[in-house]
Protein backbone atom coordinates (compact mmCIF):
# COMPACT_ATOMS: atom_id res chain seq x y z
CA UNK A 1 0.00 0.00 0.00
CA UNK A 2 1.30 3.69 -0.94
CA UNK A 3 2.83 5.79 2.37
CA UNK A 4 0.72 8.95 2.11
CA UNK A 5 1.57 10.26 5.25
CA UNK A 6 4.28 10.09 7.82
CA UNK A 7 4.03 10.65 11.81
CA UNK A 8 7.22 11.10 14.10
CA UNK A 9 9.01 9.82 17.44
CA UNK A 10 10.63 13.39 18.02
CA UNK A 11 13.31 12.72 20.75
CA UNK A 12 15.93 10.36 19.69
CA UNK A 13 14.53 9.49 16.17
CA UNK A 14 14.61 13.59 14.84
CA UNK A 15 16.42 15.64 17.55
CA UNK A 16 19.70 14.32 20.28
CA UNK A 17 17.87 14.57 23.14
CA UNK A 18 21.20 13.43 25.13
CA UNK A 19 23.57 16.49 23.40
CA UNK A 20 20.82 19.06 23.86
CA UNK A 21 20.13 18.79 27.65
CA UNK A 22 23.63 17.94 28.47
CA UNK A 23 24.72 21.54 27.00
CA UNK A 24 22.25 23.68 28.66
CA UNK A 25 22.79 21.66 31.95
CA UNK A 26 26.24 22.22 31.73
CA UNK A 27 25.50 25.96 30.63
CA UNK A 28 23.18 26.16 33.20
CA UNK A 29 24.42 24.77 36.14
CA UNK A 30 27.94 25.56 36.15
CA UNK A 31 28.07 28.04 38.94
CA UNK A 32 26.69 25.33 41.24
CA UNK A 33 27.98 21.96 39.98
CA UNK A 34 31.49 23.00 39.19
CA UNK A 35 32.67 19.46 38.34
CA UNK A 36 28.82 18.32 36.64
CA UNK A 37 28.84 15.40 34.65
CA UNK A 38 26.42 16.60 32.10
CA UNK A 39 25.75 14.07 30.15
CA UNK A 40 25.02 12.19 33.01
CA UNK A 41 22.99 14.20 34.29
CA UNK A 42 20.71 14.56 30.79
CA UNK A 43 20.80 10.32 30.87
CA UNK A 44 19.51 10.87 35.08
CA UNK A 45 16.70 13.23 34.28
CA UNK A 46 15.47 11.00 31.36
CA UNK A 47 15.38 8.43 33.94
CA UNK A 48 12.64 10.08 35.12
CA UNK A 49 10.44 10.16 31.45
CA UNK A 50 8.83 7.35 31.66
CA UNK A 51 8.29 6.43 35.26
CA UNK A 52 6.54 10.90 35.42
CA UNK A 53 4.53 9.86 32.30
CA UNK A 54 2.69 6.76 33.50
CA UNK A 55 1.12 9.00 36.40
CA UNK A 56 -0.87 10.03 33.57
CA UNK A 57 -0.97 6.84 31.12
CA UNK A 58 -2.50 4.99 34.68
CA UNK A 59 -4.79 6.81 35.17
CA UNK A 60 -3.62 8.71 38.52
CA UNK A 61 -4.02 11.97 37.53
CA UNK A 62 -5.09 14.24 34.60
CA UNK A 63 -3.01 14.79 31.57
CA UNK A 64 -0.21 17.44 32.13
CA UNK A 65 2.26 18.12 29.31
CA UNK A 66 5.60 17.24 29.37
CA UNK A 67 7.23 20.88 30.52
CA UNK A 68 5.00 20.07 33.92
CA UNK A 69 6.32 16.49 34.62
CA UNK A 70 10.23 17.66 33.43
CA UNK A 71 9.54 20.13 36.01
CA UNK A 72 8.17 18.17 38.77
CA UNK A 73 11.24 15.98 38.17
CA UNK A 74 14.00 18.57 37.98
CA UNK A 75 14.36 18.59 41.94
CA UNK A 76 15.12 14.77 42.26
CA UNK A 77 17.82 15.15 39.94
CA UNK A 78 19.38 18.02 41.12
CA UNK A 79 19.43 16.41 44.44
CA UNK A 80 20.59 12.76 43.10
CA UNK A 81 23.86 14.84 41.91
CA UNK A 82 23.82 17.03 45.39
CA UNK A 83 23.34 20.28 43.10
CA UNK A 84 21.61 22.70 45.83
CA UNK A 85 20.66 26.51 45.68
CA UNK A 86 19.55 26.51 41.88
CA UNK A 87 16.98 29.09 41.90
CA UNK A 88 13.50 28.60 40.68
CA UNK A 89 14.60 31.09 37.24
CA UNK A 90 17.37 28.61 36.57
CA UNK A 91 14.85 25.59 37.49
CA UNK A 92 12.83 27.34 34.53
CA UNK A 93 14.92 28.00 32.32
CA UNK A 94 16.60 24.44 32.45
CA UNK A 95 13.34 22.78 31.56
CA UNK A 96 13.41 24.82 28.31
CA UNK A 97 16.48 22.83 27.47
CA UNK A 98 14.24 20.37 26.06
CA UNK A 99 13.01 23.16 23.35
CA UNK A 100 16.39 23.75 22.23
CA UNK A 101 17.58 20.32 21.22
CA UNK A 102 18.87 20.26 17.56
CA UNK A 103 18.40 17.52 15.28
CA UNK A 104 20.36 15.18 13.87
CA UNK A 105 22.25 16.27 11.08
CA UNK A 106 20.45 14.11 8.18
CA UNK A 107 17.02 14.85 9.18
CA UNK A 108 16.30 18.64 8.21
CA UNK A 109 17.47 18.12 4.66
CA UNK A 110 15.73 14.88 4.55
CA UNK A 111 12.69 15.74 5.73
CA UNK A 112 12.71 18.44 3.50
CA UNK A 113 12.53 15.33 0.48
CA UNK A 114 9.94 13.49 2.11
CA UNK A 115 7.37 16.08 2.62
CA UNK A 116 7.07 16.95 -1.24
CA UNK A 117 5.85 13.49 -1.42
CA UNK A 118 4.01 12.60 1.70
CA UNK A 119 1.62 14.73 4.57
CA UNK A 120 4.22 14.73 8.14
CA UNK A 121 3.60 15.47 11.48
CA UNK A 122 4.93 14.27 15.38
CA UNK A 123 3.82 11.84 17.04
CA UNK A 124 5.49 12.68 19.95
CA UNK A 125 4.89 12.36 24.40
CA UNK A 126 5.73 16.57 23.64
CA UNK A 127 3.36 18.82 23.36
CA UNK A 128 2.30 21.12 20.81
CA UNK A 129 4.62 24.40 21.71
CA UNK A 130 7.80 21.83 22.17
CA UNK A 131 7.23 20.85 18.99
CA UNK A 132 6.50 24.18 17.37
CA UNK A 133 9.62 25.27 19.08
CA UNK A 134 11.93 22.65 17.72
CA UNK A 135 10.07 22.74 14.96
CA UNK A 136 11.16 26.43 14.70
CA UNK A 137 14.76 25.87 15.56
CA UNK A 138 15.41 22.89 13.06
CA UNK A 139 13.84 23.91 10.40
CA UNK A 140 10.89 21.20 9.89
CA UNK A 141 7.78 21.88 7.72
CA UNK A 142 4.66 19.87 9.69
CA UNK A 143 1.42 20.15 8.23
CA UNK A 144 -0.09 19.34 11.65
CA UNK A 145 1.07 18.73 14.91
CA UNK A 146 -0.06 15.48 16.60
CA UNK A 147 0.75 13.39 19.10
CA UNK A 148 0.53 13.94 23.21
CA UNK A 149 -0.96 17.27 23.05
CA UNK A 150 -3.34 16.31 20.62
CA UNK A 151 -4.74 13.34 21.89
CA UNK A 152 -4.28 14.54 26.01
CA UNK A 153 -2.01 11.12 26.59
CA UNK A 154 1.43 9.54 25.87
CA UNK A 155 2.03 6.71 24.22
CA UNK A 156 2.15 3.76 23.79
CA UNK A 157 -1.39 4.53 24.71
CA UNK A 158 -3.88 3.66 21.56
CA UNK A 159 -5.22 7.09 21.55
CA UNK A 160 -2.02 8.66 19.95
CA UNK A 161 -1.87 5.84 17.19
CA UNK A 162 -5.67 5.71 16.32
CA UNK A 163 -5.58 9.90 15.94
CA UNK A 164 -2.40 9.81 14.03
CA UNK A 165 -4.27 7.68 10.97
CA UNK A 166 -7.80 9.51 11.70
CA UNK A 167 -6.31 13.09 11.84
CA UNK A 168 -5.17 12.92 8.13
CA UNK A 169 -8.09 10.34 7.38
CA UNK A 170 -5.66 8.14 5.12
CA UNK A 171 -5.88 4.03 5.97
CA UNK A 172 -4.08 2.91 8.97
CA UNK A 173 -1.31 1.32 6.48
CA UNK A 174 -0.94 4.21 4.33
CA UNK A 175 0.20 6.00 7.77
CA UNK A 176 3.78 5.21 8.70
CA UNK A 177 5.05 5.68 11.75
CA UNK A 178 8.83 6.46 12.13
CA UNK A 179 10.73 6.18 15.34
CA UNK A 180 14.12 4.84 16.26
CA UNK A 181 12.42 3.27 19.22
CA UNK A 182 11.38 -0.49 18.63
CA UNK A 183 8.47 -0.42 21.51
CA UNK A 184 7.03 2.51 19.64
CA UNK A 185 6.51 0.60 16.43
CA UNK A 186 5.29 -2.58 18.14
CA UNK A 187 2.33 -0.22 19.63
CA UNK A 188 2.12 1.79 16.22
CA UNK A 189 1.86 -1.83 14.25
CA UNK A 190 -0.78 -3.35 16.84
CA UNK A 191 -3.08 -0.57 15.53
CA UNK A 192 -2.66 -0.58 11.78
CA UNK A 193 0.05 1.56 11.33
CA UNK A 194 3.11 0.94 8.21
CA UNK A 195 6.37 1.07 10.63
CA UNK A 196 10.29 2.70 9.53
CA UNK A 197 12.80 2.00 12.24
CA UNK A 198 15.74 4.30 12.04
CA UNK A 199 18.62 3.31 13.62
CA UNK A 200 20.41 5.80 16.06
CA UNK A 201 23.26 3.82 17.52
CA UNK A 202 24.41 7.15 19.83
CA UNK A 203 21.09 8.47 21.10
CA UNK A 204 22.45 7.53 24.58
CA UNK A 205 25.65 8.79 24.47
CA UNK A 206 28.34 5.58 25.73
CA UNK A 207 25.38 3.80 26.61
CA UNK A 208 24.36 3.59 22.39
CA UNK A 209 20.87 2.99 21.08
CA UNK A 210 19.30 0.98 18.74
CA UNK A 211 20.93 0.13 15.73
CA UNK A 212 18.21 -1.98 14.30
CA UNK A 213 14.79 -2.79 14.95
CA UNK A 214 14.38 -5.59 17.15
CA UNK A 215 10.68 -6.25 15.57
CA UNK A 216 9.35 -6.82 12.53
CA UNK A 217 8.73 -3.58 10.42
CA UNK A 218 7.78 -2.48 7.40
CA UNK A 219 11.39 -0.72 6.77
CA UNK A 220 14.40 -0.45 8.28
CA UNK A 221 16.54 2.37 7.45
CA UNK A 222 20.33 3.56 8.45
CA UNK A 223 18.90 7.16 8.81
CA UNK A 224 16.46 9.53 7.71
CA UNK A 225 17.84 9.69 4.19
CA UNK A 226 18.04 6.24 3.82
CA UNK A 227 14.29 6.33 4.73
CA UNK A 228 13.66 9.07 1.86
CA UNK A 229 15.69 6.95 -0.01
CA UNK A 230 13.63 3.87 0.46
CA UNK A 231 10.44 5.67 -0.31
CA UNK A 232 11.66 7.24 -3.57
CA UNK A 233 11.93 10.52 -2.29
Amino acid sequence: MTIRALVFDVFGTLVDWRSGVAREAARLLGAYAPALDAGAFADAWRDRYNPSMETVRSGARPFVDLDTLQTESLPDVLAQFGIAGVPEDVQRELVQAWHRLDAWPEVPDAMARLRERHLLAPNSNGHVRLMADLARRNGFLFDAILGAGYSRDYKPKPALYRDAVAAFGFAPAETLMVAAHSNDLVAAASHGLSTAHIARPHEHGPAGGETAPSVPVTYAARDLTDLADQLGC
